[in-house]
């Protein structure tokens, strides 16, 4: 408890079990509190508290405020379930310091699932689809994988039933735990293609066992998707070519990629689907391509990537600093590849790749003056000749890759 009375900031979660789920010092912080910070369900859970109270604005970070103005009182948050887990806890850390904070979670929605479930929750994928866009899930979507989807209301899962049976999953098995913790819990399964589940609790976690047919269209952890899965009309890295280029590019978890006269956003996309937490953002100067990337990034899963219309390089103008660059388009000058090299900071990578002579007699004078690696590659496809097959060449690429120190 000394811990507790030091610390001016009270990061509290609860359950839907309200206070008889607290321990004593959960309990206690409530009754002591001067200000407390919480949902409409959580203030009521915590037996509406007398003192002054604060419902959770919108924006929620509006509260940001008002709790630092209250900086040596005792103020308590209220979050659901684990505030460090898909809560509030990040949020309040950025402005207060860890040491002015006491954080006593309660267990969280997934841990609660899992133990309903039997499931070995490090072994799950845990998601959350509240107020995330729905997309998010698809690559998710393996043979077997066990799920947990964190929902955004009573929508959710019907949604995902609808998703799954789209995809050829329509085998899965969904389950819908409602109000977990609480005396209004309820657990109900079913099959994704036979979902039928009425009156569901808004305040509900999914969780999926999925089972893909043959025909099951799965995105592979590899890079280098089919062609066909790209909306584009002939502007695209082609597949064997994409797979060589991300390796070059080597996506980092976290990290950030310009992809520079994207075209179908492939490059952008594949170097996302490495890891959730990278990001990319697609610079296209043509309208219709820049659409067309838009709806190649949500049916892949990846509905974050950012899109900005315009031309290299004056389109660099102000955006966020990346640890990569990729010029597929727009190499036809050095201007664009020395702004791309200067926003690059110490160990990034730039790959450019060039079929034109033009793009490749430039590729070449820069590999000569600043190192890096040149690379021609040429691939073949297996092609009918009258009754027989040969192999039709596709135009060498040549790709510069080099590192900044």
């Amino acid at each position: 408890m000394s811990a507790a009375t030091q610390r001016w900031l009270a990061l509290i979660g609860i359950g839907e079990d309200g206070l008889d789920g607290l321990s004593p010092v959960a309990r206690r912080l409530i009754g002591d509190a001067e200000f407390i910070v919480g949902g409409a369900r959580h203030l009521k859970l915590a037996g509406s508290p007398k003192c002054e109270s604060l419902i959770w604005p919108s924006p929620i970070t509006e509260a940001i405020a008002p709790i630092l103005g209250r900086r040596g009182q005792r103020v308590v948050v209220l979050a659901s379930g684990d505030p460090f887990l898909y809560g509030v806890g990040a949020m309040i850390a950025a402005h207060v310091p860890i040491e002015e904070i006491i954080s006593i979670p309660a267990p969280s929605a997934f841990s609660l699932a899992a133990s309903r479930l039997g499931w070995s929750l490090q072994d799950c994928i845990l998601l959350s689809l509240h107020g995330r866009s729905f997309e998010r899930i698809l690559p998710h979507l393996e043979p077997h994988a066990r799920i947990l989807v964190l929902a955004w209301d009573e929508t959710t899962a019907p949604r995902l039933a609808t998703c799954l049976a789209a995809h050829r999953m329509g085998g899965s098995r969904l389950t819908v735990l409602e109000a977990l913790g609480g005396a209004r819990e309820r657990v109900r399964s079913i099959r994704a293609d036979a979902f039928d589940l009425p009156g569901i609790d808004p305040l509900n976690v999914v969780g999926i066992e999925v089972e893909a047919e043959a025909e099951a269209r799965i995105i592979p952890l590899s890079v280098g998707l089919p062609d066909d899965w790209f909306e584009h009309d002939g502007q695209i890295t082609k597949r064997e070519i994409r797979a060589a280029t991300l390796a070059a590019l080597a996506p980092r978890r976290g990290e950030r990629l310009w992809d520079v006269g994207a075209g179908s956003g492939s490059i952008g996309i594949e170097w996302m689907l490495c890891d959730p937490a990278n990001t990319a953002i697609a610079i296209e100067k043509r309208q219709a391509r820049a659409a067309r990337i838009a709806r190649n990034a949500a049916s892949l899963g990846v509905p974050g990537l950012t899109i900005v219309h315009g031309q290299a390089p004056g389109a660099f103008a102000e955006l966020p600093a990346p640890q990569a660059i990729f010029i597929g388009g727009g190499a036809t000058e050095d201007d664009a590849i020395d702004r791309a090299w200067t926003a690059l900071p110490s160990s990034g990578r730039l790959v450019v790749n060039g079929v034109t002579l033009e793009t490749q007699t430039i590729l070449h004078r820069r590999f000569k003056t600043e190192g890096g690696e040149l690379v021609q590659m040429q691939v073949a496809h297996a092609a009918p000749v009258g009754t027989f097959f040969g192999w039709r060449p596709a135009m060498p690429v040549v790709q510069w890759r080099i590192t900044k120190r």
